[in-house]
């Protein structure tokens, strides 16, 4: 293992490059000469002493200065940061700072004692070669101040470089969605909850109740300097306490959530892991605003990080999350349907089986566009409405809802069929209404829930739902199909491609359905065949868009539904009743240009494999 390891980890974890970045610049090796003020200063200094206490400014070497890196912003160019790195986390530091040359910490405040006499300085060291086991400490030495600060916030964490300027200023970090470093996260969370015997159920409201208790500016600024586990556990109790007493929800609710934590007060085993070491309370609460936070605060994101991270988390519980209910709508799939139902800022959106809240995070950013302050004041209290009936998922609804400062966050416990809360949400005037309901249910047909969710909506409101191919066969569900119809307008069909929610192997499709308006046979429903949306299966991130085709072909779907247009290949139109088959396969016309050799071979192979399986070779 060399250094370089370490210095490549750093500028990956930074997500930067040596040269011109867009927020400024990043010189490796002390090579800054077109920068004098620096310059001068590591010219004077020369190459790290073995040995310097830190208080001794008189303490020189020949040479010239060489930190792994040195970045400068451009739009703040009193501030800059410098970069130490060792290879071995044994030379990460020493108790006294007064080794620079062989340590990584002592050298980085080396240099920050001097720079600090033009700059404000944000040091960092950073040792180890392997990204799971780094040493990372990072402190702010304001210009001709006598002393530091460490950044404990930071700690054991590398932050891109803007997030440094935002974290000593105390503002919002703000980050790219990255499914890499959520994954990463989930994994490593899962395996040492685990270790600590935190129990299946009390994992999400956990991890959850940390996320709201951090939108409590008081606990944000104190958890840090917390001095026992059993005090930080009671500050995170009345921080969800505070918060949520301001969001409308019923104190039962928050006593249960707060419950999972006064348990959490008698784990011995987490309890005994010393504050500030990596597993200990204060490193998920730390990992969770540093990280998976700014991901769900990034501006315009449609994307449900807090759900993509829940259902990793989940699966490395044993199997996929479905056994507990759990199956995430793809990102790309909560935009297009949203997209169908023409979501916008006069728009009130339902989600009856909410889960996560993935239809409502997607459904809210696309109603903040074009919208202005009081707009999406209204959105965010009146304007998002959900239902979710499991615990854990009701937490991260809430959870999720709370962080986008969602000030009312109506979302209901319970079960969406329950009397008062139809009541309730039929007295809103909710016009649209999207949903992925469970599938297989032993006491529910999945669209006995598009029903209900319809029969919610107001008179000429869009229901937009995800359910299973079978529910669109003329052969099964007749009776609720025949309801459905008397009642509402099946307006399009989408059949969805056939590994869409991979790895869970159910095929679906898209319905979208007109509420209060009785189904009229004589006018035609318009069926997509939208079997390609462009992602590709990569190995450890399921279904991706790696050649960034889903934009385009979102766009010439929704281009053919608007204009009802039929395409060979692509859509058809076709009048029907519930007897009939609800599927584009069944009407529409074979675009033969575009059939292959391997398509033909691709369909003998299937019909010999289902002749061997049903015994129909003999």
């Amino acid at each position: 293992m060399i250094e370089q390891y370490t210095e490549d980890i750093t500028l990956k974890e930074m997500k930067c490059s040596i040269g011109e970045n867009s927020f400024g610049y990043v010189f490796p090796q002390g090579d800054i000469e077109f920068v004098d003020k620096i310059d001068k200063i590591l010219k004077k200094i020369g190459g790290k002493p073995k040995e310097c206490e830190i208080e001794d400014y008189s303490c020189y070497n020949s040479g010239k200065a060489k930190p792994e890196y040195i970045i400068t912003f451009n739009e703040d160019i009193s501030t800059i940061i410098v970069v130490e790195c060792k290879k071995s986390i044994l030379k990460h530091s020493t108790s006294n700072f007064n080794h620079p040359k062989d340590y990584a910490v002592d050298g980085v405040l080396y240099y920050a004692k001097h720079l600090k006499q033009e700059y404000n300085v944000i040091a960092i060291a950073v040792s180890g070669t392997k990204k799971d086991n780094l040493k990372v400490n990072t402190y702010y030495w304001q210009k001709n101040q006598n002393k530091y600060t460490e950044l404990t916030k930071a700690r054991d964490i590398i932050l891109e470089p803007q997030n440094y300027i935002h974290l000593i200023k105390g503002s919002k970090l703000r980050k790219e969605y990255s499914l890499d470093e959520i994954r990463e996260i989930a994994i490593m969370m899962h395996n040492s909850l685990r270790e600590i015997k935190v129990t299946e159920a009390h994992k999400p409201i956990f991890i959850a109740g940390i996320l709201i208790a951090l939108n409590d500016s008081d606990f944000c600024k104190t958890y840090s300097s917390l001095t026992s586990y059993k005090l930080i556990i009671q500050n995170i109790q009345n921080a969800i306490e505070n918060v949520l007493s301001e969001s409308d929800i019923k104190n039962n609710r928050i006593n249960y959530i707060k419950q999972v934590f006064k348990t959490l007060q008698d784990n011995t085993k987490f309890s005994e892991i010393p504050l500030g070491h990596k597993k200990s309370i204060i490193w998920y609460i730390e990992q969770l605003e540093m990280k998976i936070k700014p991901m769900m605060d990034y501006a315009d994101s449609t994307i449900d990080a807090l759900g993509v991270f829940y259902h990793e988390f989940i699966k490395y519980s044993g199997g996929d999350g479905s056994g507990l209910g759990i199956v995430l709508t793809p990102q790309h799939l909560t935009e297009f349907m949203c997209d169908l139902a023409n979501v916008n800022k006069n728009s009130k959106v339902v989600d009856i089986c909410c889960g996560s809240a993935s239809f409502l995070v997607t459904a809210m950013s696309k109603m903040f566009k074009n919208a202005n302050q009081q707009e999406i004041e209204k959105i965010r209290t009146n304007g998002l409405f959900g239902v979710e009936f499991d615990d854990g998922l009701y937490t991260l609804a809430v959870a999720n809802m709370i962080i986008r400062k969602d000030g009312k966050s109506n979302i209901y416990k319970g079960d969406c069929f329950n009397e008062v809360i139809t009541k309730k949400l039929k007295e809103q005037n909710i016009n649209i209404g999207l949903i992925n309901p469970p599938y297989s249910q032993n006491d529910k047909e999945e669209l006995e829930f598009t029903e209900h969710l319809l029969d919610i909506l107001v008179t000429g409101g869009t229901g937009v739902v995800v359910v299973p191919m079978s529910c669109a066969i003329g052969t099964k569900f007749k009776a609720t199909r025949e309801r459905l119809m008397k009642k509402h307008t099946l307006k399009a069909v989408f059949s969805m491609p056939d590994d869409i929610f991979y790895p869970t192997g159910t095929n679906v499709c898209v319905m979208v359905w007109q509420a209060h308006v009785p189904h009229d046979t004589s006018i035609e429903t318009y069926f997509g065949y939208c079997k390609d949306d462009g992602f590709v299966k990569r190995k450890k991130l399921g279904r991706i868009d790696a050649h960034s085709k889903w934009q385009k072909i979102e766009k010439t779907w929704l281009e053919l539904y608007r204009n009802k247009e039929i395409k060979d290949g692509f859509s058809a139109r076709h009048s029907v009743n519930y007897n009939d088959e609800w599927l584009c396969e069944a009407y529409m016309k074979t675009d033969y240009s575009k059939l292959t050799q391997t398509d033909f071979e691709q369909s003998v192979r299937d019909y010999l494999s289902y002749l061997v399986q049903n015994g129909g070779t003999k």
